[in-house]
């Protein structure tokens, strides 16, 4: 990897864009609470939920979908239950005038990285791994990580657990529908 004036510049090449704003009403806010209360549930059993029609419910779930509001619908799994129970944070810092989209595009390469964020700081980005045990940590730190050209330094850190809120987008989504009939009674 060379040396670049401009180490960010190809940021838009390897991070996903910004989502524009998109314009959503109560019976939107409605769906997607009651779909981040139990996304399995069939479009009629939201219908009944939130007083629609099924029909509607599809329209609604489509335009939804099409806007980029709801990104998918996934499975949420519990990887120490399948042998990687170790979470750990990689604060990694590229050397100077590195090209950074190199070095986020290796790392995303690699299978434990769970998710990567480019921070503002004293560092670049921030690599949450996924591994096996501390043998697992260092093989692939000594034989990955220190390996991609233009990683100047990184810092690891050891998650002791985590502290999830119970339903983060119900939660949010609560909010939501709370300012909108505050804002309607002002």
């Amino acid at each position: 990897m060379a040396s670049v004036s401009a180490p960010l510049s190809k940021l838009t090449e390897v991070c996903s864009a910004a989502a524009p704003k998109v314009d959503v009403d109560d019976l939107d806010l409605a769906l997607l609470h009651a779909l981040a209360t139990d996304a399995r549930q069939s479009q009629r059993a939201l219908a009944r939920r939130i007083e629609m029609s099924p029909p509607a419910v599809a329209d609604r779930l489509a335009r939804l979908e099409r806007s980029g509001a709801i990104r998918g619908y996934r499975v949420d799994i519990d990887w120490a239950a399948l042998g990687y129970p170790v979470v750990v944070y990689l604060a990694v810092t590229a050397g100077p005038g590195m090209d950074l989209s190199e070095i986020i595009k290796a790392i995303q390469a690699l299978p434990e990285a769970e998710d990567m964020s480019v921070v503002t700081g004293g560092l670049d980005l921030l690599v949450r791994l996924r591994v096996r045990d501390h043998a697992h940590l260092r093989e692939l730190l000594l034989t990955e990580i220190f390996q991609i050209n233009g990683v100047q330094r990184t810092e690891t850190f050891l998650s002791l657990a985590d502290a999830e809120p119970d339903n983060f987008a119900a939660a949010m989504l609560e909010q939501m529908i709370q300012r909108r009939g505050d804002a309607r009674k002002a």
